[in-house]
C-alpha cells in the first residue's frame, strides 16, 4: 500500500488492516513497515505525541512508503493543518457528533476558500520543490478525512455526515460509544444497533466503514456490520501479548 493508493483502496471497499501506534518513536514505524499492514495511525489523542515525535515518525513512514493516519487531539483547524503539513496521509477526527462539525473538519483538511492553509515549504509539499497545481491535485488524490462516531448524537446524524463531500469514511468508536450508552463492555444491543445504523449510512453514500478491534477474531465477527477497514489493537497490545505468552511458556517448563 502507498500513500496515494490507500484512498483508492478504501473507496473500492478492499479489506484493510492497520493499527494504532501509541509509542512516539520512529523505530516502531520501521519495525511495523515489515508487517504488511495497510496503514499505521499515530494516536495523538491518547498517546504522548508532541510535534517533534510526530515529525520523526512521519518522516520515516514517508521514506518507507507507509501510509500514516493521525488521530488528531481535536477537531481544531490548527491540529488538522499540523498533521497534514507534516506529511500525514490523512486524519482521524474524534468525537464528530454533528453535521456542522463534520463539515468543518472536511473543510479544514481541503484546500479552498476558508479551508486548509496553503504552504509549499512543508514536508508534504516537498519542501518548496513542487508547483501549486501538482500539490492541489495530490491533495485531492491522497488526503483522507475520517470522522469518528463516538456519541449517540453522531449515530443519529450518521446519514447526513456520510453524505458530506470531503468525508471519506466513518469510524465507529466501540468503547466510547458503549460508555456513552451507559455500558461497561462492547457487547450491548445498543452498540450493535448503532453499528448497523452507521454501516447503512456508509453503504448508502459510498463511504468507507471502519472500527477498532482487539483481535482478528473480533473483526471476523463484526464483518456482518459492513466494516471493511480495521484498526487492530496497538503495538502496546501486541508487545504485551507476545511477552506474556513467552513468559507463561517458560514458567510452564519442567
Amino acid at each position: 500500500m502507498t500513500t496515494k493508493s490507500l484512498r483508492t483502496a478504501m473507496a473500492e471497499g478492499q479489506m484493510l488492516a492497520g493499527t494504532f501506534l501509541k509509542t512516539p518513536h520512529h523505530v516502531i514505524i520501521e519495525v511495523l513497515a515489515h508487517a504488511g499492514l495497510d496503514f499505521i495511525c499515530l494516536d495523538a489523542e491518547h498517546a504522548p505525541f508532541d510535534r517533534s515525535g510526530t515529525d520523526a515518525c512521519i518522516a520515516v513512514a514517508r521514506a518507507l512508503g507507509v501510509p500514516i493516519l493521525i488521530r488528531v487531539p481535536s477537531a481544531s483547524p490548527s491540529d488538522i493543518l499540523n498533521a497534514l503539513d507534516l506529511g500525514a496521509t490523512g486524519i482521524v477526527v474524534p468525537h464528530v457528533d454533528s453535521v456542522e462539525k463534520a463539515r468543518a473538519i472536511a473543510k479544514a483538511a481541503r484546500f479552498g476558500h476558508g479551508g486548509r492553509g496553503y504552504a509549499g515549504s512543508t514536508r508534504w509539499a516537498g519542501y518548496a520543490t513542487r508547483k501549486m497545481p501538482e500539490l492541489l491535485a495530490q491533495s485531492r488524490e491522497e488526503t483522507i478525512v475520517i470522522a469518528q462516531i463516538e456519541e449517540p448524537e453522531g449515530v443519529d446524524a450518521a446519514a447526513d455526515i456520510a453524505a458530506i463531500e470531503g468525508i471519506d469514511g466513518l469510524f465507529v468508536g466501540p468503547a466510547d460509544l458503549s460508555v456513552a450508552y451507559g455500558k461497561t463492555d462492547t457487547t450491548s444491543p445498543e452498540l450493535q444497533e448503532a453499528m448497523t445504523q452507521v454501516g447503512a449510512a456508509c453503504a448508502a453514500h459510498g463511504k468507507t466503514y471502519m472500527t477498532w478491534v482487539p483481535t482478528t477474531a473480533q473483526a471476523q465477527d463484526w464483518r456482518r456490520f459492513g466494516f471493511s477497514m480495521f484498526f487492530v489493537a496497538s503495538e502496546h497490545a501486541w508487545m504485551l501479548s507476545g511477552a506474556r505468552q513467552t513468559a507463561e511458556g517458560i514458567h510452564a517448563l519442567d
